[in-house]
């Protein structure tokens, strides 16, 4: 009974957690949670994205953006922002 607890346990830490926004954001309490946040877009479009994945491919930047340095915080409300979009895989 202990081998099936900690068989469940593990799977429950390879699993992602999901959240749900009503905007893309990159905050930076958030890196490293493996979340995969989920937005609807202005045409009604759902997104997905991995937080981490994104925030690792594109960290530079992310760092030197004003906003970024000052909050922590970047959003955009109306679609994924065209850097994330150019990427390959961002789930």
């Amino acid at each position: 009974m202990k081998t099936k607890t900690k068989t469940k346990a593990v799977k429950a830490t390879n699993q992602k957690r999901s959240i749900v926004s009503k905007r893309f954001v990159i905050r930076k309490k958030l890196v490293g949670q493996g979340l995969i946040i989920k937005y609807t877009n202005y045409d009604g479009k759902v997104c997905d994205y991995d937080h981490d994945k994104v925030y690792n491919e594109h960290q530079n930047r992310f760092d030197s953006m004003p906003c970024f340095k000052k909050r922590k915080i970047y959003t955009q409300t109306h679609n994924l922002p065209k850097f994330v979009r150019d990427m390959k895989a961002y789930i």
